[in-house]
C-alpha cells in the first residue's frame, strides 16, 4: 500500500505516527507540483491534513490522539513529496477575552503554493518557531519576509492570489519551505541566533 493510499483510507485519521522527523530525506527533497484535475486521493489528503490541524488544536481530541498542536502541515511531512499544504490559524480572543467573530484567520488547503512577491522588510516570531517534524527546541529568530504575496490553486484547480502579513505570512512561508526542502532552523543565524537585522519586525 502506498503512503497516500494509507493516509486517505476512510477510517484513517492522520496522527503523529504519520509525520516523519528530521533526518528523513523526504524533508530535504524539492516536492513535485500536483497536476490538475487532482486525483480524489489528493483532494481527500488535503481535507485530512486540515482535519489533523483541527484535531491538534482541540485540547480534548489532541490529548486523546496524542497530538502536538499545529497551525500548518505540508505533504512532505507525511513522506509525500507533493506541493500540498494545509494551514489553520485560529483568531485569538480580544483583550476582554471575548471570542473572535471568525474562528480562523486562515483556513485553507493550498496546492502548488509559491511566493511570487515579498517585502524588503524581514520578520521573525519573538518566541521562535517549532515544527511537527522536529522533536527538539531550536532557539533563535527564524528570519522570514514580513509580507508575502502567494499564488496557489484550490482543490477545484482555481487559481488564487493572497497577500499575507504578520503571523499568517510566517505560517504559510514555513509550510511552503517544506515543499522546497527547507527546514525552519536553516533560517536562523548560526553565529548569532537572536541577531536582529536592520528594520526587522519581531512579532510578539
Amino acid at each position: 500500500m502506498s503512503v497516500i493510499e494509507k493516509l486517505t483510507k476512510p477510517a484513517h485519521s492522520i496522527d503523529m505516527n504519520d509525520i516523519i522527523r528530521e533526518g528523513n530525506p523526504t524533508l530535504r527533497a524539492v516536492a513535485e507540483d500536483v497536476t490538475f484535475p487532482l486525483t480524489d486521493q489528493e483532494i481527500i489528503l488535503g481535507e485530512k491534513m486540515l482535519q489533523f490541524l483541527r484535531n491538534s488544536q482541540d485540547p480534548v481530541t489532541a490529548e486523546k490522539m496524542g497530538l502536538r498542536g499545529g497551525v500548518g502541515l505540508a505533504a512532505p511531512q507525511l513522506d509525500l513529496s507533493k506541493r500540498i499544504i494545509a494551514v489553520l490559524v485560529p483568531n485569538l480572543p480580544d483583550k476582554e477575552g471575548n471570542p473572535p467573530k471568525e474562528a480562523y484567520a486562515l483556513q485553507t488547503v493550498m496546492y502548488n503554493a509559491k511566493v511570487v512577491a515579498h517585502s524588503v522588510q524581514d520578520a521573525a516570531l519573538a518566541e521562535g518557531e517549532g515544527c511537527l517534524s522536529v522533536d527538539r527546541e531550536v532557539p533563535g529568530y527564524v528570519v522570514r519576509h514580513a509580507r508575502v504575496t502567494v499564488d496557489y490553486f484550490d482543490k477545484d484547480g482555481k487559481k488564487h492570489r493572497i497577500k499575507l502579513k504578520g503571523y499568517n505570512s510566517i505560517v504559510v512561508q514555513h509550510e511552503i519551505d517544506h515543499t522546497n526542502g527547507i527546514m525552519f532552523y536553516d533560517r536562523i543565524n548560526e553565529k548569532d541566533p537572536f541577531a536582529v537585522t536592520d528594520g526587522m519586525l519581531v512579532i510578539e
